[in-house]
């Protein structure tokens, strides 16, 4: 599956490597979600998975601009009897969450993988075959050491890393030209259910589940251009991919109680969608698009039958363009950004970290009602009717930071 971490293909910006903090006197404990933390005794964990909170947006209007300070994520200590800490905690502690898709570290999976360690929970990931050997050796020689630090200074630590290829659910399925391909020799249990049985039997079972992986053999084409197989294969790798992971994990996850309480919200998947789902956006061709409506659609229903049988939560985060390698591949990345920062109510460029960040309120016992959804993650451009940079608008005054 080519660059099966595409990840929606618009979908993956560099992560920006977290400030360090001053070592406190508290052990910490637990996240804070968007509240101010002056006068909150920071501490430096003495486990790799630590914890973190969201700085809150401080804004104020000059003339009809408004100006926004960097989203970023922080370690709070625990709080002592004469200073409490307000605020609800976004506590992993205890978790385990499997990502699939993360093959470098400039990517969604990544960020997301970051922001549940921040808070506790232990990481295992799911990396593309022929990137495998890469990713393993450029984590080994500590090349991601410095996206890899967390708000205490520790490191992200990746328990194991699985091999993986979604496209494929079972052996039966890989063709002879895939098993006799030079990028594959050397790993097994890489399909689906292999990996799913290699979890099993290391970890015994999951709590959380991520996909963050998507492929289009044709996007660059118009949608009338494309082909069945590569139509097809957009939906595949995109969309069943899915379906088939959730399947496969389901028997691992850990289910919520009949009754949750803010304790025990039980497990949580997550994926990864786009607004070329329900807006036309060109040049996000090969039955992309399809396939994020398909997910979007597939989320709903999952939800249901996930949520009934199970008691998983299930929803997916459709986030705003954002640069990465892949993305840089279909040409015109540049462009979207600039079209989002232009038009859409917040002016300012998306970082992978508030990707992250809304993953891990969705996987936290803050979100144990929250299911079958989709969450925009985008600076609020889906809610836009027109284009307000249009020439057609010009004479009219439209706030705008002219930053």
């Amino acid at each position: 599956m080519a660059a099966a971490t595409l990840a929606s293909n618009l979908q993956i910006v560099a992560a920006r490597p977290c400030i360090s903090l001053s070592p406190g006197v508290f052990k910490a404990s637990s996240a804070i979600l968007g509240l101010n933390s002056k006068g909150v005794t920071r501490t430096k964990l003495t486990n790799s998975c630590n914890v973190s909170s969201f700085e809150p947006f401080r804004h104020r209007f000059i003339s009809s601009a408004v100006k926004f300070n960097k989203v970023v994520t922080m370690a709070m200590s625990e709080s002592s009897e004469s200073r409490p800490i307000s605020g609800l905690p976004i506590d992993l502690k205890g978790k385990r969450a499997f990502i699939a898709g993360v093959a470098d570290d400039n990517g969604y999976g990544w960020a997301i993988a970051k922001s549940f360690a921040a808070a506790g929970a232990e990481i295992l990931v799911g990396t593309w075959v022929p990137a495998l050997n890469i990713f393993e050796t450029s984590l080994r020689r500590g090349k991601f050491d410095e996206s890899r630090s967390l708000p205490d200074g520790s490191l992200m630590e990746i328990t194991k890393v699985y091999p993986l290829d979604a496209v494929f659910d079972n052996p039966d399925d890989v063709p002879e030209d895939i098993k006799a391909n030079k990028r594959y020799a050397g790993s097994k249990n890489w399909t689906v259910q292999e990996v799913a049985e290699s979890v099993k039997q290391d970890f015994g079972s999951i709590d959380i589940l991520v996909h963050s992986l998507a492929n289009g053999p044709e996007v660059g084409k118009p949608l009338l251009e494309t082909s069945r197989k590569g139509y097809l294969a957009a939906l595949s790798a995109s969309s069943y991919s899915y379906v088939s992971l959730l399947k496969h994990f389901l028997p691992l996850m850990n289910p919520g109680t009949s009754f949750v309480t803010i304790a025990d919200a039980g497990g949580s998947s997550i994926s990864l969608t786009y607004i070329a789902s329900e807006r036309i956006v060109p040049g996000y061709g090969g039955g992309m698009s399809s396939a994020k409506a398909a997910l979007e659609s597939d989320t709903r229903v999952l939800a249901f039958e996930a949520g009934r049988k199970h008691k998983i939560r299930v929803n997916t985060i459709s986030a705003g363009p954002l640069r990465s390698r892949a993305a840089k591949a279909i040409g015109f990345i540049d462009t979207i950004i600039e079209y989002s920062k232009a038009n859409a109510p917040l002016q300012k460029e998306l970082s992978a970290d508030e990707v992250g960040n809304t993953a891990a309120f969705l996987a936290s016992p803050l979100a144990s009602a929250i299911t079958g959804t989709v969450i925009y993650v985008d600076n609020g451009l889906h809610a836009m009717g027109l284009a307000v940079d249009s020439p057609a608008f010009k004479d009219l005054n439209i706030p705008s930071d002219k930053r």
